[in-house]
C-alpha cells in the first residue's frame, strides 16, 4: 500500500511564497491544515520529517495541481483537499479526509492517526 498526501496548495514558486506568508499573517484562515502541520512558514516540521524519512510505508506527496494532473481521470472522485489517499494496486481510497485532517493540531497527532489507520489495514 502507498499513501498519497495531497496538499491544498499549488506548486508554483509564487504560490509557495504566498502560502508561507499566509501561515504567518493569518494562520487561522489558512486553507491547508496538512501544510500547516507538516511545514512551518519556512521549513519542514522535524518530527514529521523523521517520520516521513523512516516510514516503512511508501509515501508520496503532491500539491493539488500536481495530483490532478498526475491522476487525471473522468472517474476520479471530487476530493476535498487536503486529503490522504491510500493506493492499493490501481485503486484509490480515502485514507484521511479533509475534514479529519482539519481536526488534527500537530504533527504528532497526524503521525498517530496515520499509524492507527495503517494498523487497521
Amino acid at each position: 500500500m502507498k499513501l498519497i498526501f495531497v496538499y491544498n496548495a499549488n506548486s508554483g514558486f509564487l504560490d509557495k511564497i504566498f502560502d508561507g506568508a499566509h501561515k504567518i499573517v493569518s494562520p487561522s484562515t489558512y486553507d491547508c491544515n496538512l501544510c500547516a502541520i507538516t511545514f512551518g512558514a519556512f521549513s519542514e516540521d522535524e518530527l514529521w520529517k523523521a517520520f516521513r524519512e523512516n516510514s516503512e510505508t511508501l509515501l508520496e506527496f503532491y500539491h493539488k495541481d500536481e495530483f490532478l494532473k498526475q491522476y487525471k481521470s473522468k472517474w476520479l472522485p471530487a476530493y476535498d483537499f487536503p486529503v490522504v489517499l491510500a493506493e492499493n494496486g490501481m485503486e484509490l481510497e480515502l485514507f484521511i479526509s479533509s475534514e479529519n485532517l482539519g481536526k488534527l493540531t500537530s504533527s504528532e497527532a497526524l503521525i498517530e492517526e496515520i499509524t492507527r489507520r495503517l494498523s487497521l489495514h
